[in-house]
């Protein structure tokens, strides 16, 4: 199955099973189906319940926001994930803040979907990965499937168990792309959601290599970028004999630190990769929590790989060199192997 079906399916049984579940957005309706046919069958089957709008991000945040307060299960999509800024004033100042103003006597379980991400040649304002701008806001959850886990799986669980507002992170490469079944046996990797993290709603899925007792470092990614962690783990393995476990979170804000602790602290260095700018970014706060609680006598190295400070061209020759790629994540995780040594 493929990532854009996972999500389609997904929505489709849950207009199916309850009724408080809408969809709001720009060209959602049949036979469009939205920019990536997310929707597509579902205003057909379902008159009514998907919304289509006008092109206003802040509007559509915000009557998703109404919906959710009125006990509504709203799921609004961003056609663009670059243009969720337009809504920031509603997200930030409202829908997050409305259940701590009012004591808890309100909740605003609303869903915001935002295709993120470059590698298709969408050009500057169309193929960013921007949900690290709202990763100091409160009352907020941001969640990241990737082609391990199971998309549609986990917006059921983000529209239906979830009583904040989740922005729900879609890597735009992952639509097309068949999911990885991490029960099935793989010639490199063991597959497994790790232990202390079982029960959770966004599980961090580990990949070690086979055979091997002890990593020689940690690669820790999300959504798009978990393939450029398993394709540079592999070669890293095949060509340099070293091993790397890649650990692949799926719940981007509040971070599982608790769960990739552990294994980070074992293994002595790390590498945190993003497809956002690493300033200031996811990273930039996974590497603080590691070392806050990693104790005075315990040694860890930790580095970082983000997308270029520039904006992103259009052609992929341009492209290909802002943003992270397998190849830089096999360079630079090479070379934390080689320092200290």
């Amino acid at each position: 199955m493929k990532c854009v079906e996972s999500l389609n399916q997904a929505l489709h049984h849950l207009f199916a099973t309850d009724p408080r579940v809408l969809l709001l957005g720009e060209d959602l309706l049949d036979p469009y189906g939205g920019a990536f046919k997310v929707s597509k069958g579902l205003s057909s089957k379902y008159p009514g319940r998907v919304l289509t709008t006008p092109i206003s991000e802040a509007s559509i945040v915000g009557m998703g926001t109404g919906l959710a307060l009125r006990g509504m299960r709203p799921v609004v999509e961003i056609m663009f994930g670059d243009f969720v800024l337009l809504a920031a004033d509603q997200i930030v100042n409202s829908a997050t803040k409305f259940p701590l103003m009012y004591n808890s006597k309100v909740r605003v379980p609303l869903v915001i979907r935002v295709p993120m991400g470059g590698g298709r040649g969408y050009g500057p304002t169309h193929s960013q990965t921007l949900e690290s701008y709202f990763n100091s806001t409160p009352n907020l959850e941001i969640v990241a499937p990737s082609y391990l886990h199971d998309p549609g799986q986990m917006l059921e669980r983000s529209v239906l168990s979830s009583d904040r507002v989740t922005l729900f992170v879609e890597n735009k490469l992952l639509y097309s792309k068949e999911l990885l079944d991490i029960s099935h046996p793989h010639p490199i990797f063991h597959f497994r959601q790790l232990e202390l993290d079982t029960a959770a709603m966004y599980p961090t899925i580990a990949a070690t290599i086979r055979g091997v007792e002890k990593a020689d470092l940690v690669v820790v990614a999300y959504g798009g970028m978990a393939e450029m962690a398993l394709q540079a783990a592999e070669r890293a393995f095949l060509e340099e004999e070293i091993a790397i476990s890649c650990l692949i979170v799926s719940q981007v804000k509040p971070l599982p630190v608790q769960v990739l602790r552990p294994l980070c602290a074992a293994a002595g260095k790390v590498l945190i990769i993003e497809e956002s700018v690493k300033y200031g970014g996811w990273g930039a706060e996974l590497s603080a929590q590691l070392h806050e609680g990693r104790g005075r006598s315990a040694s860890l190295l930790v580095r970082r790989l983000g997308l270029a400070e520039f904006i992103l061209p259009s052609a992929k020759a341009l492209e290909d060199k802002v943003l992270p790629l397998a190849q830089d994540v096999f360079l630079a995780a090479k070379e934390l192997f080689y320092e200290s040594r």
